[in-house]
């Protein structure tokens, strides 16, 4: 059976409804049971998907509607710096950015998070203090994952206890294209474990996977193992987003809460740069998830340079006129 369907109703397929019997500790006690139970999720259909996610690409937006989605997006975005070269004078500007992305405006809300490396937890903790963005952290040996699971267990708690409220790991991409899918499950627990009251958000860098149904799998896998968001990419690793991914997540956050009752947020990051991407992936998530995920507690936006064009836009709604970009902080 394939899946890609033409319309947000939930069509839960017979196999899924068996997870509804199983938790994340019977799967774990057979790594032939979890990987049996994998290997008969609904195929996704490729063709399908990406000419789905093809026609939602075309959908315009009106005037009123459109402002309404530039704010909503602002509000998705977990404004990031992930560079060997970031300095605390960067994040502090970025917090103060994200805080208040158009100081003169009020209208504009803050964007959902700042996303650091875990040694600038603590400056983005002190430069947010009061307002109501989170300090998301990278986490276990970003963005490879290649360490150990000591090592990857002590950069969670590192990253938690300098005062991050949300935490960005990366799945063993390795042991999962080697179907070791026990060892994978294994690590998501363990982190989420670690994270204590931190959200946990599980990337899966979708461009190395290799398949939709690797997708699949992969956010299956996530959730199962207590993932508060599944994540597309780290940004660092081509493709990263894209909106046939996107489409596939959406679709496994749909059905495991229609089988489980427990909601799991989506995290597009990589390559978004323009309200007009932006936009494209709300659409995405109104046809697919529907009204309920268009929030930032449940869908989040990953991205460096996609504000400013998004304020310049707003710019232009409101006035007839964009910015300049003299206009605009450099994010």
């Amino acid at each position: 059976m394939h899946t890609v369907e033409g319309s947000r109703a939930p069509a839960v397929a017979p196999r899924y409804l068996e997870a509804a019997g199983l938790d994340a500790a019977a799967l774990r006690s057979s790594e032939t049971r979890l990987a049996r139970f994998l290997a008969g999720l609904p195929g996704v259909d490729q063709v399908g998907c990406d000419a789905r996610a093809a026609a939602l690409a075309t959908r315009s937006i009106k005037t009123t509607a459109k402002l309404h989605a530039i704010e909503l997006a602002v509000s998705m975005i977990d404004l990031t710096t992930l560079e060997g070269a970031d300095t605390e004078g960067k994040v502090r500007h970025l917090c103060a950015k994200g805080a208040h992305p158009e100081p003169l405006d009020e209208a504009v809300p803050p964007v959902a998070a700042v996303c650091v490396y875990p040694d600038l937890v603590a400056v983005a903790r002190a430069a947010l203090r009061g307002t109501t963005v989170k300090v998301a952290s990278v986490a276990t040996a970003f963005p490879s994952g290649r360490a150990s699971i000591a090592v990857k267990l002590q950069d969670v708690r590192d990253a938690v206890e300098a005062g991050a409220d949300e935490v960005d790991m990366v799945i063993d991409r390795g042991a999962f294209l080697e179907g070791r899918v026990g060892a994978v499950l294994e690590e998501v627990v363990a982190v989420k474990a670690a994270c204590g009251s931190a959200h946990l958000k599980v990337i899966l860098e979708t461009g190395e996977l290799g398949t939709y149904d690797n997708v699949r799998r992969a956010a299956w896998l996530a959730m199962l193992g207590g993932a508060d968001f599944v994540k597309t990419s780290t940004g660092k690793v081509a493709p990263a987003a894209t909106l046939p991914v996107a489409l596939v997540l959406l679709e496994a956050v749909r059905d495991f809460d229609a089988v489980t009752g427990r909601a799991v947020g989506v995290k597009v990051a990589g390559g978004i740069r323009t309200s007009k991407d932006a936009i494209r992936y709300l659409v995405v998530v109104n046809e697919t998830t529907g009204p309920a995920w268009l929030s930032p507690h449940r869908f989040r936006i990953g991205a460096s340079g996609l504000l400013n064009d998004l304020l310049r836009q707003r710019r232009k709604q409101l006035t007839g006129a964009y910015a300049g970009h003299d206009d605009l902080s450099l994010e």
